[in-house]
C-alpha cells in the first residue's frame, strides 16, 4: 500500500548534497515569496518529487520558535571550562545542558529519564515527546537540522547535538556530561559536567555613542545574531578562523590529496564529502564562510583580514603535520 518503504542507499549517494547550488537558490526564491505574502516568518515543508525531479512546497505555517525570542535581548552561554570531547554532531540552538547521562533505546524505557538527564537515543519520534521535557539536553545518533529531536529541541529550547553517529555506544548511563551547542554548527558533548555562563544584554539599554564601533567576527555559524547587536559593520573578520571552523584542512593536503597516507586520507574525504574535489571544497568553505558573514550585516562593510596562521596553527589542522616544521618560536 502507501506505507512507508525502507531502502539501502548506496555509500555515494549518502555522501552527496541532495540539492543543486541552482535548485537551493530556487527554494530560496519560493520562500522569499511565501514569506512576503503572509508578513511573517514562515515555517516551510519542502520536497522533491523522485520522478519528475520537480520542487515542491508542501506545507507553510507560522514559524513558532525565533519569532517568539525577544528581539531586544541577547542570550549568550558560555563554558567556563573546556573538557574531553566524548561525540561531535549537529548542533541545534545555541544553549548548553549538563547532567548525567541517560541511554534509552526503546520507547518503553522512558520512565528512567529524571529531570535534568541528558536523553541519548538512536533517534526521537513523537511517542517521546513527554520525555523530552524532562531532559536538560538531547543527543541522537541520527538525524538533522529537521528531524523530530531538532524540532522538539527547539520548541523546548534545549540543546541537541543530533546525528553523532555512535553517541548510545560512547556514552553510558549514569556518567556526567556536559552538551554544548554554543559552539557554532557543530555542537559537542564534553566529559564531566562543566561550568558554564549566561549572559544576557539589553539592546534597548545600550546608550548610543558618539562614534562609530564596527565588530570583530570570527565564526560565521554566529553572524547572524551578532548582526542584531548596534554596529556599523566588522572591521576584522579573521579568514583562519573560518579555515579552522569551517574547513579543517591544510590546504597542501587538499592539494597533494591523492597522495595522502591512507589514515590522512580517510579524515580528509570525511570533510569533502559531498563538495566535487579537494581543491573545490576549499574555495567553496571560504567563500561560504565569507558570504555568510557579508550577508548577515549587508549593507555595511565587512573587512576580511587573509589568513596569518603560524606554523604550529597550520600543523595542527588535518594533514598539517606532513606539512609544518616543528619551530621552538612559530
Amino acid at each position: 500500500g502507501r506505507s512507508v518503504k525502507v531502502v539501502d542507499v548506496d555509500r555515494a549517494d549518502r555522501a552527496r548534497f541532495a540539492l543543486s547550488d541552482a535548485e537551493l537558490t530556487e527554494l530560496a526564491k519560493q520562500a522569499m515569496i511565501i514569506e512576503k505574502h503572509y508578513g511573517r516568518p514562515m515555517h516551510i515543508e519542502w520536497a522533491k518529487d523522485g520522478d519528475d525531479g520537480k520542487l515542491y512546497i508542501v506545507q507553510a505555517r507560522p514559524e513558532t520558535v525565533k519569532s517568539r525570542a525577544s528581539a531586544t535581548v541577547m542570550e549568550r552561554y558560555l563554558l567556563k571550562e573546556k573538557g574531553t570531547v566524548l561525540v561531535e554532531g549537529r548542533a541545534i540552538g545555541q544553549r548548553i545542558g549538563a547532567g548525567p547521562v541517560k541511554v534509552i533505546n526503546d520507547v518503553s524505557e522512558m520512565d528512567k529519564v529524571q529531570p535534568g538527564d541528558v536523553l541519548v537515543s538512536d533517534m526521537t519520534d513523537p511517542d517521546w515527546e513527554p520525555v523530552m521535557k524532562r531532559a536538560s539536553a538531547i543527543v541522537t545518533n541520527r538525524g538533522g537540522r529537521t528531524c523530530h529531536a531538532a524540532i522538539i529541541a527547539r520548541e523546548l529550547g534545549i540543546p541537541a547535538v543530533v546525528g553523532c553517529g555512535n553517541a548510545t555506544q560512547i556514552l553510558q548511563d549514569g556518567q556526567g556530561v556536559t552538551v554544548s551547542c554554543a559552539e557554532g554548527d557543530t555542537g559537542f558533548i564534553f566529559e564531566g559536567e562543566l561550568g558554564f555562563d549566561v549572559r544576557k544584554n539589553s539592546v534597548d539599554a545600550m546608550p548610543d555613542l558618539p562614534f562609530k564601533i564596527m565588530m570583530n567576527v570570527g565564526n560565521p555559524d554566529r553572524a547572524f545574531d551578532f548582526a542584531q547587536l548596534p554596529n556599523e559593520g566588522v572591521g576584522l573578520a579573521r579568514l583562519e578562523f573560518i579555515i579552522n571552523r569551517m574547513i579543517g584542512v591544510h590546504p597542501k593536503a587538499l592539494l597533494n590529496f591523492a597522495g595522502l597516507p591512507a589514515d590522512i586520507k580517510e579524515s580528509v574525504e570525511k570533510r569533502i564529502a559531498g563538495y566535487p574535489d579537494p581543491v573545490g571544497f576549499y574555495v567553496e568553505k571560504l567563500v561560504e564562510g565569507i558570504s555568510t558573514l557579508a550577508a548577515a550585516f549587508w549593507p555595511k562593510k565587512v573587512i576580511v583580514r587573509l589568513s596569518d596562521f603560524k606554523s604550529n596553527e597550520y600543523a595542527n589542522l588535518i594533514g598539517g603535520k606532513l606539512y609544518e616544521p616543528e619551530e621552538e618560536n612559530p
